[in-house]
């Protein structure tokens, strides 16, 4: 199998029919052997029954993973990384804000051994944005960063450490999130941290992107969780420690 592609979603069952299609058409059009796994993060509507009802093509399997307790987006992207199977993954925001043509260029660096994590990024001259944040989640974001740099270290060299669009050379993408432990948005960070540590390469790529309003992520709410989850992510062990199975 050469492509998974993992949709974190809570609460999307508007959506997530047309994030399945999508992602099955890439798959289809490109001629790719692939599955797609749907993770329902403790949703209260009908995220899990709209899913299922998608009809895939035959290349392509679909898998829709469902508990009853929202955890949070890390949490959701960690359990389909676990359940993966392809040569490369990658996961992928419910919205569809990154059409999935975009992951071509992730794919490209990725075969071609240009590094082992392709990032798409907003943030690159060549990425196109065709509906903006609001000003005020604008404001957010650059403080979110400047966080993120104190904290973490991790400095200016990668431009988009946020973009839900991220791809990986399969066993290596299994292992790192087979190690981490961040259940909300924050995982982005513990993942590019632990591969530094490992000495893997991330490369990023421009992408075209168009703002969903209707995020389920508010910064306000959401503000002492990311604060918390960062001076966790700080204090993670070394890279001494074995990949442990996914424990749920």
């Amino acid at each position: 199998m050469e492509l998974s592609i993992v949709i974190p979603a809570f609460e999307e069952g508007g959506k997530i029919a047309g994030d399945i299609s999508a992602a099955c058409g890439f798959l289809d059009r490109h001629d790719m052997e692939g599955e797609i796994i749907v993770v329902d993060d403790g949703s209260g509507d009908n995220t899990s029954s709209a899913a299922g009802e998608v009809e895939v093509g035959g290349g392509v399997s679909l898998r829709v993973i469902r508990y009853e307790q929202h955890r949070g987006k890390g949490y959701a992207v960690r359990r389909g990384m676990a359940e993966t199977k392809g040569e490369y993954v990658m996961f992928a925001d419910s919205g569809c804000c990154v059409p999935y043509e975009n992951a071509l260029r992730g794919l490209e660096l990725l075969r071609s051994g240009a590094c082992e994590i392709a990032h798409g990024s907003r943030k690159l001259g060549e990425s196109r944005i065709f509906r903006a944040q609001s000003l005020y989640r604008r404001i957010c974001a650059r403080f979110f960063r400047v966080a993120v740099d104190m904290l973490t270290g991790i400095g200016r060299e990668l431009t988009d450490t946020q973009c839900g669009f991220k791809m990986y050379r399969g066993d290596v993408g299994r292992e790192l999130y087979g190690k981490c432990v961040t259940d909300g948005f924050m995982l982005d960070v513990e993942v590019i941290l632990r591969a530094r540590r490992q000495g893997r390469v991330i490369k990023e790529f421009p992408v075209e992107w168009t703002c969903d309003r209707d995020s389920r992520l508010s910064p306000t709410r959401s503000f002492w969780g990311v604060v918390r989850e960062l001076t966790t992510i700080r204090r993670i062990p070394g890279e001494d420690e074995q990949r442990r199975p996914f424990s749920g």
